[in-house]
C-alpha cells in the first residue's frame, strides 16, 4: 500500500480521487504511452549482470531533462570521462523520444516500439541497455565506477536521509523545495556540511532563478565551489556502435 509522504498528495491518491461522481460526466484522456523501464544493476551484488568494466558502458543523456541533468552531474563529480563516455541527444520527438535509441530498446525488448526516452546506460557488449532508471544510475557511477577523487555522493550515514529527500522531491515536487529551503538556512548543503547525491538531485530540479531567494544563493554557491555544476551536460565524447554483440559484431551505428 503506497503512503503519501507529509504536506503532498501522491498521484495514486490524486487518481482515485477524480474518479468520484462529480468526474462521472468528464470524458477520460488516455494516458500517454510511457517508455518501458529497465533496471539491470553493475556489481557484485546478487542479481546485478553486470560487472563495472571502463569503456564497457555508454551513458546517452538529453539535457536539460532533470534525470538526465542528475546523471551528468554526478559524472563529472567523479571525473569518469576516461572510463564512461557520454552522448549527447537532440530533442526528443513527440511521443517517440530518440530514434537513435531505439537499435537500443528493440535489442533489450522484442518489438519494442517506445517510446526511446532517454536517460540510458548501455552496455556495449551486448547492445542492450543496462537501466533508464536515474536513480539506479546515479548509485552504479557512484559505487561501482568513482575513482576516489570525487566526493563521497551515498556516505553510509546519510542514506537513509538521501533515499527520504529523493522521494519527497519526486512525489512531492513544490513540498520537497520547501524542505531543501528550510534544510538550507544556515547550512551550505542539503544535509549539512558536506555535498551528497542529495544535493545532485536537488540542483537537477531547481527552479528558475528569482523565484526562491534561498535556492538562488545555493545555486550560485554551488556553481562556484564545484566545476561540476557549471553547465547542465557533460563534454561530449564520439558515439560507438551499440549493437555491437560480444563477437563484435558491428550493428548501427549512433551518429
Amino acid at each position: 500500500m503506497s503512503t503519501a509522504l507529509p504536506g503532498c498528495t501522491s498521484p495514486r491518491a490524486a487518481s482515485a480521487a477524480s474518479t468520484g461522481p462529480a468526474a462521472a460526466a468528464v470524458r477520460p484522456v488516455p494516458p500517454a504511452r510511457r517508455a518501458p523501464v529497465f533496471r539491470g544493476r553493475i556489481g557484485s551484488r546478487p542479481g546485478s549482470g553486470f560487472h563495472a568494466a571502463p569503456h564497457r558502458y555508454r551513458l546517452y543523456l538529453a539535457p536539460p531533462g532533470p534525470a538526465s541533468v542528475r546523471i551528468a552531474v554526478t559524472h563529472r563529480l567523479l571525473g569518469l570521462d576516461a572510463v564512461l563516455p557520454v552522448t549527447l541527444l537532440p530533442p526528443a520527438a513527440p511521443d517517440a523520444g530518440h530514434p537513435v535509441l531505439r537499435g537500443l530498446y528493440e535489442a533489450t525488448r522484442h518489438r519494442c516500439e517506445g517510446p526511446f526516452a532517454a536517460p540510458v546506460l548501455g552496455d556495449g557488449w551486448s547492445g542492450r541497455i543496462v537501466s533508464n532508471h536515474a536513480p539506479d544510475i546515479v548509485r552504479d557511477l557512484a559505487g561501482c565506477f568513482g575513482t576516489g577523487t570525487g566526493p563521497e555522493l551515498f556516505p553510509a550515514a546519510l542514506t537513509r536521509d538521501i533515499a527520504r529527500f529523493e522521494a519527497l522531491l519526486e512525489e512531492c515536487g513544490d513540498e520537497g523545495l520547501r524542505e531543501a529551503e528550510r534544510r538550507l538556512a544556515g547550512r551550505g548543503h542539503l544535509l549539512g556540511e558536506t555535498l551528497t547525491a542529495a544535493d545532485v538531485h536537488l540542483w537537477s530540479r531547481l527552479p528558475a532563478p528569482g523565484e526562491r531567494p534561498v535556492l538562488d544563493a545555493y545555486r550560485q554557491r554551488l556553481a562556484r565551489t564545484h566545476p561540476a555544476f557549471r553547465g547542465d551536460a557533460p563534454r561530449r565524447t564520439p558515439p560507438r556502435p551499440q549493437n555491437e554483440g560480444p563477437a563484435g559484431r558491428p550493428g548501427t551505428p549512433v551518429r
